[in-house]
């Protein structure tokens, strides 16, 4: 079963994309803040990662950076999942080394979709 890791600090957001991820077939784990996911990114090794870029802490940036900076997890895909519009925002994600981008709220078919194709599947 594919692992999908979620960081994001809004327990309403990171509800919803845990049931919707789960119910789409992925076995999913979240965590609540940049560091948290840095953690967790290199005890569990998902074969996905779903980045919010506000969070307490270290940012989503950050994470994303720190994570593709390292051996061990610069393989694993980041989705980047914000309600920050800015073009800015998103260049700086790219930037920083995220695979992908998507706004919120999110479209869940969009995202499943993005999931697959960052998998190869």
């Amino acid at each position: 079963m594919t692992r999908i890791l979620c960081v994001e600090d809004s327990e309403d957001n990171l509800f919803t994309l845990h049931k919707r991820l789960s119910l789409a077939g992925f076995e999913v784990k979240v965590a609540a803040n940049g560091e948290e996911g840095v953690d967790w990114a290199k005890t569990l090794l998902p074969d996905l990662i779903v980045m919010d870029l506000r969070l307490p802490g270290i940012d989503g940036w950050e994470a994303t950076r720190r994570l593709k900076s390292q051996p061990g997890t610069k393989h694993i895909p980041i989705i980047v999942v914000t309600a920050d519009t800015s073009e800015k925002s998103r260049e700086k994600a790219f930037a920083a080394g995220c695979d992908e981008f998507e706004m919120k709220p999110v479209n869940f078919e969009k995202l499943v979709k993005k999931i697959h194709s960052l998998l190869g599947r």
